[in-house]
């Protein structure tokens, strides 16, 4: 089936939503319907299933959260079961503890305006898992979880999936591409013959296509392209700098420019820790983000983050999938992702919902053939800038000029070899 163009509507009301949940939209901030939800919103109401592509910042979650809780308030009411549990009648699948947070989040905000509003539970891995299971004792009408804790509640029998009605998969090529194809198949074997299935990716990989050809029956397809998606006001510029000078350029920057909140990546666990330290050192107030952390640390950390306590954030890719800060003013990818598509992904995370946003890029002599890829892949060209104190001396290599290291994992020197700058680099500030 061929892509949908793209629509403008005037409001959610013409969609075909609920007075109830108009009002909900409106104060969550949405005056009127994106691109991708004045398209996904009326096909999720018709009942079929939905094969979306859609970038992130495209207000996916609102596509189809709306319409889902809609579809409870149409649906009769169950008979109450002799166990006394509400039957789970949506599951929403995500690939990181942070989005479900915020997912489930998002839905109970909209619901809190409902007459009669679904029970909403979040459940996912890195915290005990004995508390998710005393607040499924009643039962959920709708669970956003990730794969594994789903898994795991199933087998306790604190959760039953075999009667479900309806079923998102949300970010679905980062769902398989952190590994979940086994989980995601045991899940599926547990579900009822038939429930609408609402699956979203913002690409559309071999094996996101497998899943959803096993997954999908006849599906409605709405694949946005950019210009369908109206691009986020993002300012993207790059700053030619020597390796071993980044975190002070950074430090320069937060003060210069005065930025109130910022989002930094950098490659490495380690490097979240050590560019944080030398930040609170200079008196910036930093935090550091990564997988290592307990999930009480990152929710904290997040949230000091979003209370603006917390200035700068260091994250690796991991940590910061399903991020949404919302106003996010600043993204700087101090060492540049592997791939196009996640740097795509990191500077989606500013100029969301309308907002303008920046997205700085710092580009060593090693790395400058693999951003001149970066630009081929996105077809913009970012201008090199210099900034004054902090122009680059260092040469790069034939082979790195070439971008023959593309593609390949760091080896050890390369990983001792970053290390020793960040020291010469602490070294350096501390004399200043």
């Amino acid at each position: 089936m061929p892509s949908h163009p793209s629509t403008q509507h005037g409001d959610f009301a013409s969609l075909g939503l609920a007075p109830a949940l108009c009002r909900a939209a409106a104060e969550q901030g949405f005056d009127s319907p994106s691109p991708i939800q004045g398209l996904a919103i009326p096909a999720a109401l018709r009942g079929g299933d939905l094969l979306v592509r859609a970038q992130t910042g495209s207000g996916k979650t609102a596509a189809y959260a709306l319409p889902l809780l809609q579809q409870l308030l149409r649906a009769d009411p169950a008979p109450a079961p002799r166990s006394g549990r509400r039957r789970t009648r949506i599951l929403v699948l995500v690939p990181t503890r942070e989005l479900a947070q915020q997912v489930g989040e998002f839905m109970r905000n909209l619901a809190r305006v409902l007459d009669s509003a679904p029970r909403i539970a979040v459940v996912f891995g890195g915290v005990s898992i004995n508390p998710q299971m005393m607040g499924l004792r009643g039962g959920a009408e709708v669970v956003v979880a990730t794969p594994g804790r789903l898994l795991d509640l199933v087998d306790q029998n604190a959760l039953q999936i075999n009667a479900l009605d309806r079923l998102v998969l949300d970010e679905a090529d980062r769902l398989l591409g952190l590994g979940f194809a086994d989980e995601l198949g045991r899940i599926l074997a547990l579900l009822p013959r038939r429930q609408q299935t609402l699956l979203f990716s913002a690409t559309f990989t071999p094996e996101v296509q497998q899943c959803a050809d096993a997954l999908l029956h006849e599906p409605e397809r709405i694949l946005m392209d950019a210009a369908a998606t109206e691009a986020p006001d993002i300012v993207q510029r790059a700053i030619a700098v020597d390796e071993s000078r980044r975190t002070q350029l950074l430090r320069h920057l937060v003060e210069t420019e005065q930025w109130p909140q910022v989002l930094v990546f950098v490659a490495t666990k380690y490097a979240t820790e050590l560019v944080a330290h030398k930040l609170v050192r200079a008196g910036i107030h930093a935090a550091s983000l990564h997988g290592d952390l307990a999930q009480g640390t990152r929710t904290d950390v997040l949230q000091a983050f979003k209370d603006k306590e917390a200035r700068v954030l260091i994250a690796t890719d991991v940590a910061a999938r399903g991020i949404d800060i919302a106003r996010l003013p600043v993204v700087v990818n101090y060492d540049l992702p592997r791939a196009t598509a996640d740097y795509l992904h990191r500077i989606g995370r500013t100029g969301r919902a309308g907002e303008s946003g920046l997205a700085l890029s710092f580009v060593t002599a090693a790395q400058e053939a693999h951003f001149r890829l970066i630009e081929k892949r996105q077809q913009q060209r970012v201008p090199r800038e210099v900034v004054t104190g902090f122009e680059p001396t260092e040469q790069a290599r034939a082979e790195q000029l070439a971008g023959g290291v593309k593609g390949k994992r760091k080896s050890k020197k390369d990983k001792l070899r970053e290390a020793a700058a960040l020291a010469k680099d602490d070294a350096s500030a501390s004399k200043r």
